[in-house]
């Protein structure tokens, strides 16, 4: 590999120039190895950031972050294997029944998942709501799972992509996670390393989404598609609404349970409807013929969650974690609810111990918020809004203070027009 001065690779950068393919290949695998310094990195991102990167600049440093690991292979599991991946939101639990949906439907579905940092809620501490549930799993063991259960919801291994890990660290302390180009390498180098066939990806619009504008939105989902596209990954992407939580439950085990009732053939018509919709793409994605609301119907998707958890250490009949204390929030007006603002209850739920504000801090599985009245919902006064959950009381004062302006009544017979869920679909050319 040739040899560049870190200087000259920044001053190009900030001074609008292109960078070679050559260029990201060294200044990646020289950071990654400690050879390139913080703050030149940091530099160069914030460069990034203010200037921008053209397709082939994003598509060279994705793949330069792709090779700093290993790729996995899945082509032994003996199905299709398709994923998803959803840029995060509040009440966002639907990785949960649509793996095990999109198994059922004939699929393998390597569900590589985080955990929360902020208001958004991480898939891996929903999951460890359940008693005896491991997230760790080799490469091995997850290959296993894929071609016993045909889901797996894991965390990802450290040898996947590892430049990522330690520019995504960097990004979130120097004020540069906001490059749309930056965001697009960090999912899809993860992302073509575990080896799907083909991907689905959720990419979020409004307050509670990372994303607030839809053509933010629409830039970031079509620099991915390109991205999976140019790697020979099949990949699609739908724009979903995230003004208003997903479902009722926002936190860790609230939702969990909200995902089982799902799969029980139940659930907030919300959250079914998204989960449809996704299963719908991967299933065609995957080249299967295959009606996933059927299939959640039959109840074989519940089947399939029940040993996808077992596989993994869980006990799906366990109980999960409640909360030692209960709060609950009342309607002071009479009306229509005409906006539940999702930002305002995901802050609220990490206040609530629900999330986190740093990756090594611990959450609490019982912590969370039931959205008890939805935009469309009428309420009288006293009617119960929120119920808060947490095993720490002396949260509740700040939370509440979050969701002071969290709902909007408007007044009676008033009509509420809902944004459409999924808001567009984004297709390779």
């Amino acid at each position: 590999m040739s040899t560049f001065a870190a200087v000259d690779v920044i001053t190009a950068k900030r001074d609008r120039g292109e960078l070679s393919a050559e260029q990201i290949d060294w200044v990646i695998d020289a950071y990654t190895k400690g050879d390139v310094a913080e703050e030149q990195m940091s530099a160069l991102l914030m460069a990034i950031l203010l200037n921008g990167m053209s397709g082939p600049e994003i598509a060279s440093w994705t793949t330069a972050m792709l090779n700093s690991g290993i790729r996995l292979d899945l082509s032994g599991v003996g199905r299709p294997t398709v994923d998803k991946h959803s840029t995060g939101g509040v009440g966002d639990k639907i990785s949960l029944p649509l793996a095990p949906l999109v198994a059922a439907c004939g699929a393998a579905v390597p569900q590589l998942s985080g955990r929360g940092l902020g208001h958004t809620g991480g898939t891996l501490d929903k999951m460890e709501s359940i008693d005896g549930w491991r997230a760790m799993l080799s490469p091995a063991e997850m290959i296993a799972q894929l071609t016993s259960v045909g889901a797996v919801i894991c965390a990802a291994s450290a040898d996947l992509a590892p430049a990522d890990r330690k520019l995504y660290a960097l990004r979130d302390v120097t004020g540069t996670v906001e490059s749309i180009p930056m965001i697009a390498a960090s999912i899809m180098s993860k992302k073509i390393a575990e080896g799907t066939d083909a991907l689905v990806l959720d990419v979020k619009v409004g307050s509670g989404a990372f994303m607030k504008r839809a053509d933010h939105a629409a830039e970031l989902a079509r620099t991915m598609v390109e991205l999976g596209a140019r790697e020979g990954v099949r990949t699609t992407a739908l724009l979903t609404d995230m003004a208003t939580p997903l479902g009722v439950a926002v936190g860790n085990a609230v939702e969990v349970a909200e995902s089982v009732e799902v799969l029980a053939g139940g659930g907030p018509a919300d959250v079914v409807e998204l989960t449809i919709a996704l299963a719908r793409e991967m299933v065609a994605l995957a080249g299967l013929d295959s009606d996933p609301a059927e299939v959640l119907r039959s109840g074989r998707a519940m089947d399939s969650w029940r040993r996808m958890v077992a596989a993994q250490g869980g006990d799906p009949d366990a109980a999960l974690p409640t909360p030692k204390h209960r709060e609950v929030v009342v309607a002071e007006a009479s009306g229509v609810v005409s906006r539940l603002d999702a930002l305002s209850v995901g802050v609220a739920a990490w206040r609530l111990g629900a999330g986190r504000a740093r990756r090594e801090h611990a959450v609490q599985q019982a912590a969370g918020i039931l959205c008890l009245a939805k935009p469309g919902d009428t309420v009288t006064v006293g009617q119960p809004l929120f119920e808060l959950h947490t095993d720490t009381p002396e949260r509740f004062s700040l939370a509440l203070a979050d969701l002071a302006d969290a709902v909007t009544i408007a007044a009676p017979g008033t009509v509420v027009d809902p944004f459409p869920l999924v808001m567009d679909v984004i297709r390779a050319d």
